[in-house]
């Protein structure tokens, strides 16, 4: 058993074209090595499709979870907001119209 690498093999005709290699083994593809390669390359594209479908369902879930969690601070947020205003009706000290100031910094 030979241990060596040997070297790849260029086979170039005379007038500078590459020839095609040849299968490993010596042999040319048969019919079944053509078959099981498109059959590779269909499962191929059928895991693509399929982890496209996983990511697009992840969203969903991230979106499904994080909607409630908006929704929720945000009703903290104006009820926070309507009972300042009521306090500060009630107190007299509202002045004409609600003004919020954003500062930059």
């Amino acid at each position: 058993m030979d241990t060596q690498r040997r070297p790849p093999v260029i086979d170039m005709t005379p007038d500078g074209e590459f020839r095609d290699a040849a299968a490993p083994g010596g042999r040319p593809a048969g019919p079944l090595d053509r078959a099981l390669a498109r059959i590779g390359a269909a499962g191929m594209l059928v895991a693509l499709v399929a982890g496209g479908l996983l990511l697009a369902g992840l969203a969903v879930l991230a979106i499904s979870i994080l909607l409630p969690v908006a929704l929720v601070a945000g009703s903290i947020g104006a009820a926070s907001l309507w009972w300042r205003m009521r306090r500060a009706r009630q107190n007299g000290t509202l002045p004409e119209g609600v003004r919020f100031v954003f500062t930059r910094r």
